[in-house]
Protein backbone atom coordinates (compact mmCIF):
# COMPACT_ATOMS: atom_id res chain seq x y z
CA UNK A 1 0.00 0.00 0.00
CA UNK A 2 1.08 4.05 -0.91
CA UNK A 3 0.65 6.14 1.72
CA UNK A 4 0.37 9.45 -1.23
CA UNK A 5 0.18 13.06 -0.23
CA UNK A 6 -2.60 14.98 -0.78
CA UNK A 7 -3.42 18.74 -0.02
CA UNK A 8 -6.48 20.53 1.50
CA UNK A 9 -8.61 22.79 -0.10
CA UNK A 10 -9.74 26.24 2.06
CA UNK A 11 -12.68 25.96 4.19
CA UNK A 12 -15.20 27.88 2.47
CA UNK A 13 -16.99 30.24 5.28
CA UNK A 14 -19.53 31.62 3.24
CA UNK A 15 -20.70 28.38 2.63
CA UNK A 16 -22.87 27.96 5.92
CA UNK A 17 -25.14 24.73 6.37
CA UNK A 18 -28.80 24.25 7.04
CA UNK A 19 -30.03 21.32 8.48
CA UNK A 20 -33.34 19.27 8.16
CA UNK A 21 -34.74 16.68 10.54
CA UNK A 22 -36.62 14.14 8.23
CA UNK A 23 -39.12 11.73 9.79
CA UNK A 24 -38.15 8.04 9.66
CA UNK A 25 -41.56 7.19 7.62
CA UNK A 26 -41.78 10.77 5.60
CA UNK A 27 -40.96 10.46 1.20
CA UNK A 28 -41.94 13.24 0.17
CA UNK A 29 -39.98 16.28 2.33
CA UNK A 30 -36.92 15.88 0.67
CA UNK A 31 -38.07 15.10 -3.12
CA UNK A 32 -40.16 18.72 -2.51
CA UNK A 33 -37.14 20.22 -1.10
CA UNK A 34 -34.98 19.36 -3.60
CA UNK A 35 -37.37 21.62 -5.95
CA UNK A 36 -37.71 24.57 -3.54
CA UNK A 37 -34.12 24.71 -2.60
CA UNK A 38 -32.93 24.32 -6.44
CA UNK A 39 -30.96 27.62 -6.54
CA UNK A 40 -30.22 28.15 -3.23
CA UNK A 41 -25.84 27.98 -2.60
CA UNK A 42 -26.38 26.93 1.35
CA UNK A 43 -25.77 23.32 1.91
CA UNK A 44 -28.89 21.35 2.99
CA UNK A 45 -27.93 18.44 5.61
CA UNK A 46 -30.89 15.91 6.25
CA UNK A 47 -31.06 13.84 9.81
CA UNK A 48 -33.58 10.88 10.59
CA UNK A 49 -35.54 11.03 13.22
CA UNK A 50 -37.64 8.50 14.34
CA UNK A 51 -41.56 8.22 14.29
CA UNK A 52 -43.86 5.63 14.21
CA UNK A 53 -46.09 4.45 11.25
CA UNK A 54 -49.29 5.81 12.38
CA UNK A 55 -49.96 9.75 13.11
CA UNK A 56 -51.05 9.55 16.59
CA UNK A 57 -50.94 12.12 19.51
CA UNK A 58 -49.02 9.10 21.09
CA UNK A 59 -46.00 8.85 18.34
CA UNK A 60 -45.98 12.68 17.84
CA UNK A 61 -45.15 13.34 21.78
CA UNK A 62 -42.01 10.85 21.86
CA UNK A 63 -40.40 12.76 19.20
CA UNK A 64 -39.86 15.20 22.03
CA UNK A 65 -37.39 12.74 23.83
CA UNK A 66 -35.75 11.88 20.32
CA UNK A 67 -35.03 15.24 18.67
CA UNK A 68 -31.61 15.86 20.15
CA UNK A 69 -30.29 12.58 19.19
CA UNK A 70 -31.43 13.18 15.56
CA UNK A 71 -29.77 16.76 15.56
CA UNK A 72 -26.75 15.21 17.24
CA UNK A 73 -26.74 13.13 13.74
CA UNK A 74 -26.29 16.58 12.06
CA UNK A 75 -22.81 17.11 10.37
CA UNK A 76 -20.99 19.50 13.22
CA UNK A 77 -18.25 21.41 10.72
CA UNK A 78 -20.07 24.66 10.81
CA UNK A 79 -22.87 26.62 12.92
CA UNK A 80 -26.04 26.03 11.34
CA UNK A 81 -28.05 29.51 11.05
CA UNK A 82 -31.55 27.58 10.84
CA UNK A 83 -32.32 23.88 11.42
CA UNK A 84 -36.00 22.85 10.65
CA UNK A 85 -37.30 20.21 12.30
CA UNK A 86 -40.07 18.41 9.47
CA UNK A 87 -43.45 17.77 11.07
CA UNK A 88 -46.38 20.08 11.85
CA UNK A 89 -48.40 17.79 13.73
CA UNK A 90 -45.87 17.22 16.41
CA UNK A 91 -44.69 20.46 16.31
CA UNK A 92 -48.28 21.56 17.66
CA UNK A 93 -48.05 18.70 20.15
CA UNK A 94 -44.57 19.44 21.41
CA UNK A 95 -44.21 23.25 21.00
CA UNK A 96 -42.31 25.14 18.88
CA UNK A 97 -40.32 26.84 21.13
CA UNK A 98 -39.95 22.76 23.12
CA UNK A 99 -38.68 21.98 19.50
CA UNK A 100 -36.24 24.61 19.48
CA UNK A 101 -34.90 23.40 22.80
CA UNK A 102 -34.62 20.37 22.26
CA UNK A 103 -32.67 20.63 18.90
CA UNK A 104 -30.41 23.26 20.36
CA UNK A 105 -29.50 20.79 23.46
CA UNK A 106 -26.71 19.28 20.66
CA UNK A 107 -26.90 21.31 17.55
CA UNK A 108 -25.08 24.53 17.64
CA UNK A 109 -27.75 26.21 15.26
CA UNK A 110 -29.30 30.49 15.86
CA UNK A 111 -32.87 29.22 15.04
CA UNK A 112 -34.79 25.85 14.68
CA UNK A 113 -37.78 26.40 12.36
CA UNK A 114 -41.00 23.75 11.75
CA UNK A 115 -43.88 24.43 9.24
CA UNK A 116 -46.13 25.72 12.01
CA UNK A 117 -44.18 28.54 12.87
CA UNK A 118 -43.18 28.35 9.28
CA UNK A 119 -46.74 29.04 7.97
CA UNK A 120 -47.27 31.30 10.66
CA UNK A 121 -44.53 33.18 9.31
CA UNK A 122 -45.77 33.26 6.19
CA UNK A 123 -49.27 34.10 6.75
CA UNK A 124 -47.93 37.39 8.62
CA UNK A 125 -46.34 38.36 5.10
CA UNK A 126 -48.74 37.62 2.90
CA UNK A 127 -51.36 39.31 5.37
CA UNK A 128 -53.93 36.77 5.56
CA UNK A 129 -55.33 34.89 8.91
CA UNK A 130 -58.38 32.88 8.40
CA UNK A 131 -57.17 29.61 6.86
CA UNK A 132 -58.95 26.74 5.47
CA UNK A 133 -57.28 23.66 6.84
CA UNK A 134 -56.82 20.52 4.99
CA UNK A 135 -55.18 17.98 6.39
CA UNK A 136 -54.42 13.85 6.12
CA UNK A 137 -55.25 13.46 9.83
CA UNK A 138 -57.61 11.92 12.80
CA UNK A 139 -58.92 13.99 14.50
CA UNK A 140 -57.00 13.66 17.77
CA UNK A 141 -54.10 15.16 15.87
CA UNK A 142 -55.97 17.65 13.89
CA UNK A 143 -57.51 19.33 17.07
CA UNK A 144 -54.14 20.81 18.63
CA UNK A 145 -53.04 21.44 15.19
CA UNK A 146 -55.97 24.11 14.99
CA UNK A 147 -55.32 25.26 18.35
CA UNK A 148 -51.73 25.64 17.96
CA UNK A 149 -52.44 27.76 14.65
CA UNK A 150 -54.91 30.09 16.73
CA UNK A 151 -52.33 30.79 19.44
CA UNK A 152 -50.29 31.92 16.26
CA UNK A 153 -53.15 34.34 15.13
CA UNK A 154 -54.81 32.02 12.75
CA UNK A 155 -58.04 30.98 12.52
CA UNK A 156 -59.30 27.72 11.19
CA UNK A 157 -62.95 27.74 11.32
CA UNK A 158 -62.96 25.94 8.13
CA UNK A 159 -61.31 22.14 7.92
CA UNK A 160 -61.39 19.05 6.07
CA UNK A 161 -59.05 16.07 6.81
CA UNK A 162 -58.92 12.51 4.86
CA UNK A 163 -59.21 11.03 8.16
CA UNK A 164 -56.39 8.72 7.76
CA UNK A 165 -53.53 7.51 10.50
CA UNK A 166 -51.21 5.34 8.23
CA UNK A 167 -48.02 7.35 6.74
CA UNK A 168 -47.89 4.88 3.89
CA UNK A 169 -51.37 5.90 2.73
CA UNK A 170 -50.86 9.34 3.77
CA UNK A 171 -48.28 9.96 1.15
CA UNK A 172 -49.93 7.96 -1.96
CA UNK A 173 -53.25 10.03 -1.65
CA UNK A 174 -53.55 11.52 -5.31
CA UNK A 175 -52.89 15.16 -6.18
CA UNK A 176 -56.36 15.69 -7.54
CA UNK A 177 -57.59 14.29 -4.44
CA UNK A 178 -55.58 16.84 -2.50
CA UNK A 179 -56.77 19.60 -5.61
CA UNK A 180 -60.27 18.46 -5.16
CA UNK A 181 -60.54 19.05 -1.45
CA UNK A 182 -58.58 22.45 -1.12
CA UNK A 183 -60.01 23.82 -3.76
CA UNK A 184 -63.60 22.57 -2.26
CA UNK A 185 -62.55 24.27 1.11
CA UNK A 186 -61.18 27.21 -0.51
CA UNK A 187 -63.88 28.51 -2.33
CA UNK A 188 -65.35 29.56 1.45
CA UNK A 189 -65.66 32.92 1.24
CA UNK A 190 -65.05 32.61 4.66
CA UNK A 191 -61.70 32.48 4.17
CA UNK A 192 -58.80 34.43 2.55
CA UNK A 193 -55.99 31.38 2.05
CA UNK A 194 -55.31 27.85 2.47
CA UNK A 195 -52.84 25.26 4.61
CA UNK A 196 -52.39 22.20 3.06
CA UNK A 197 -50.83 20.21 6.77
CA UNK A 198 -48.26 17.32 6.65
CA UNK A 199 -44.39 17.13 5.28
CA UNK A 200 -45.21 13.60 3.87
CA UNK A 201 -48.25 15.01 2.13
CA UNK A 202 -47.58 15.45 -2.09
CA UNK A 203 -48.40 18.88 -2.36
CA UNK A 204 -45.61 20.88 -4.29
CA UNK A 205 -47.47 20.18 -7.96
CA UNK A 206 -50.78 21.18 -6.61
CA UNK A 207 -50.60 23.98 -5.37
CA UNK A 208 -51.06 26.15 -8.69
CA UNK A 209 -53.55 24.25 -9.93
CA UNK A 210 -55.57 25.30 -6.25
CA UNK A 211 -54.55 28.59 -6.61
CA UNK A 212 -55.57 29.23 -9.74
CA UNK A 213 -58.75 27.64 -9.02
CA UNK A 214 -59.88 29.75 -6.35
CA UNK A 215 -57.49 32.93 -6.54
CA UNK A 216 -56.08 32.99 -3.06
CA UNK A 217 -52.96 31.95 -1.33
CA UNK A 218 -52.37 28.49 -0.67
CA UNK A 219 -49.59 27.34 1.64
CA UNK A 220 -48.08 23.57 2.62
CA UNK A 221 -45.72 22.54 4.99
CA UNK A 222 -43.37 22.03 2.99
CA UNK A 223 -43.19 24.59 0.94
CA UNK A 224 -43.76 27.40 4.50
CA UNK A 225 -40.87 25.38 5.65
CA UNK A 226 -38.23 26.03 2.86
CA UNK A 227 -39.49 29.69 2.19
CA UNK A 228 -38.80 30.33 6.05
CA UNK A 229 -35.62 28.45 6.41
CA UNK A 230 -34.09 30.57 3.34
CA UNK A 231 -35.61 33.61 4.79
CA UNK A 232 -33.92 33.17 8.63
CA UNK A 233 -30.57 31.97 6.48
CA UNK A 234 -30.20 35.10 4.77
CA UNK A 235 -31.74 37.40 7.36
CA UNK A 236 -28.55 36.31 9.19
CA UNK A 237 -25.89 37.04 7.08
Amino acid sequence: MNTLPYTLDPDDASAVPMGLIVLQTDETIEPEFRTLFVDDKSPLYVSRIPSGSEVNTDTLAQMETDLPAAADLLPKARPYRVVGYGCTSASSVIGSERVEQMVKQTCNVHTVTNPLRAAAACAEHLGVSRFALLSPYIEEVNTPLRRAFFEHGISMDVFGTFGESEEAKVVRISSESVIEAASRLGADKAVDAVFLSCTNLRTLDAIPRIEAQIGKPVLSSNQSLAWHMRYLNLSQI
